[in-house]
């Protein structure tokens, strides 16, 4: 007993410091998100509201303008201009379909002006049908309808040709009375400058967060006026409405623009500042998050919102401090739940004695952490019953290592085939070291998916580091301790380590993109250079 003690103790102590190393750094990283952030105070004069939000009713669950049969209450439409009439003077529209006719009585109501759009796309009847009822619904309500907006980033979609965005425009110049425009993103307007002649003012979008070359908030606002500038410049005469501009406040960094609540609330703090001292004309994208475009743009898509889809609450106060988080309640319960479990599994009669125990109780604590840590980002970022039950198995999967391994006593842990081999047996009872050779397996080829997915198609995938960085930790231990592995095993490490290389050297400076790294080397090195080590041995 006293040998195989010993020769338990290097294991056991490389679980107690890379746990301990793990809980550390997690806690110094949520101190950082405690901390409040200072930045400006945005102090408008008495009466003085935001000038314009982009207004989407599609906030409550199961709500998405791509079902048909949808229509929008009045009741909630009213609810939502109440909340919204405190802080701005106009909603922009992006369609008048699905109940959002309704909008310009009720504004009306509450005493708000309507930027009133018309959504264009590729199918022409719906464009002619949605465009006759946006010209009449402004004339009729031409004292609350601000402009006519004629399509949405259609050039950009490439959904219709300048010459018939052209020709639409001039249809509805010709028969409404209230100002005509067209929105896209700036460099689309300079693209197609010709256009500027239809429309009344040319309605830009300046988006630091979605340009091709990200901008760090540090920058934004700097490329913001810059934009806004050369924008003036190209259309010198035209009056110019920043048609969207806004931050994020949670999803995936893209290079050097990290979506976070702190900078959502510094961009629109700085950026409407700025415009009021400019005289600049403006609508800050969006009023309400949106959790259906999780669907199209990944968890960052959800997220552009002043207020929150659930509550209307605002998501931060336009004077103060911000802070990403305001307690760490449920993560230190979550700690210490699994810090207990840990400890009672400790107590079984296995080889490693107290410092086993310690161990164990450090795991149980990071895996308490990760887990609530992970299932707070699955509420923001899981969009379908598939994506929960799948990347939720895989959580599922990282509990299961984390318990078998309290439990295992030792044994040399087979390849996940072998593994796999043993279980169709009849009457086949796993012992332990089976169970964590199929459970390494099976995690181990869920996370290459997910790093080949991450690889190939990255512009709206979060990082998956909490879903794969409690197990990565547990294994790489494991993997540097024994060698044995099988094809399956070190096939998928090369795909990890390959793609997870392939998706940081684009973007080297993102935090988010680091992290991803760090967590697939330690899963993949392991596995790779177990038969390397094995032969010196």
């Amino acid at each position: 007993m006293s040998t195989l003690r010993d020769k338990s103790r290097p294991l056991w102590l490389s679980v107690l410091l890379s746990q301990l190393a793990l809980l550390i750094g997690l806690f110094v990283w949520l101190a950082g998100e405690m901390r409040p952030v200072y930045m400006h105070d945005l102090q408008l004069s008495a009466g003085e509201k935001l000038k314009c939000v982009s207004y989407a009713p599609y906030h409550h669950p199961g709500q998405t303008p791509f079902d048909a049969q949808l229509r929008i209450s009045p009741e909630q439409i009213s609810t939502d201009l109440r909340a919204l009439a405190r802080i701005t003077d106009c909603v922009r529209l992006y369609s008048v379909d699905q109940g959002l006719e309704q909008v310009p009585e009720i504004a009306r109501s509450v005493g708000i002006k309507v930027l009133l759009g018309a959504w264009i796309g590729y199918d022409v009847d719906k464009n002619a049908a949605e465009l006759d009822r946006a010209i009449a619904l402004a004339n009729a309500n031409a004292d609350v309808v601000r402009a006519l907006i004629v399509g949405n980033e259609v050039l950009l979609r490439r959904e219709r040709t300048e010459d018939e965005m052209r020709a639409l425009i001039r249809s509805a110049k010709a028969r409404t009375t209230v100002p005509v425009t067209y929105a896209d993103v700036w460099e689309f307007w300079t693209r197609h400058d010709s256009l500027a002649q239809e429309v009344d003012f040319v309605t830009v979008h300046i988006l630091p967060f979605w340009e091709d070359d990200p901008v760090d908030i540090e920058h934004a606002l700097e490329h913001v006026i810059a934009t806004r500038s050369h924008v003036g410049e190209h259309f010198a005469g035209k009056p110019i409405l920043i048609g969207e501009t806004g931050w994020p406040s949670a999803g995936r960094q893209r290079q050097a623009s990290r979506p976070a609540l702190v900078n959502q609330a510094r961009y629109v703090r700085e950026f409407v500042h700025q415009a009021h001292a400019r005289g600049w004309d403006y609508n800050l994208i969006e009023a309400i998050d949106q959790p259906w475009k999780r669907a199209l743009e990944g968890t960052v898509g959800g997220f552009w919102g002043m207020l929150d889809a659930s509550t209307l609450a605002p998501k931060f106060a336009l004077a103060g401090p911000v802070a990403e988080r305001t307690n760490l309640r449920g993560l230190v319960v979550g700690a210490v739940v699994g810090a207990l479990l840990g400890l009672v599994l400790g107590m079984r009669r296995a080889s490693g004695g107290l410092l086993r125990r310690a161990a164990l109780v450090m795991l149980g604590a990071s895996s308490g952490l990760i887990a609530v840590l992970h299932a707070e980002h699955a509420q923001l970022a899981y969009r379908n019953a598939l994506e929960w039950s799948v990347l939720g198995s895989v959580a599922v999967l990282s509990v299961l290592l984390a318990v078998g391994f309290a439990l295992w006593r030792g044994e040399p842990i087979p390849d996940a085939a072998s593994a796999w081999s043993e279980l169709r047996k009849r009457d086949a009872q796993l012992s332990m070291a089976q169970v964590l050779g199929l459970l390494r397996g099976l995690i181990l080829f869920a996370a290459a998916i997910a790093a080949v997915l991450l690889l190939v198609d990255s512009r709206y995938r979060d990082f998956p580091v909490l879903l794969y960085l409690s197990p990565a930790v547990v294994l790489g231990v494991l993997g540097w301790m024994e060698a044995t592995r099988g094809r399956a095993e070190r096939i998928c490490a090369a795909l990890i380590a390959m793609a997870v290389l392939g998706r940081y050297l684009p973007e080297p400076a993102n935090p988010q993109a680091i992290a991803w790294l760090l967590t697939g080397l330690v899963l993949a090195l392991p596995v790779l250079l177990a038969r390397a080590r094995k032969h010196e041995k």
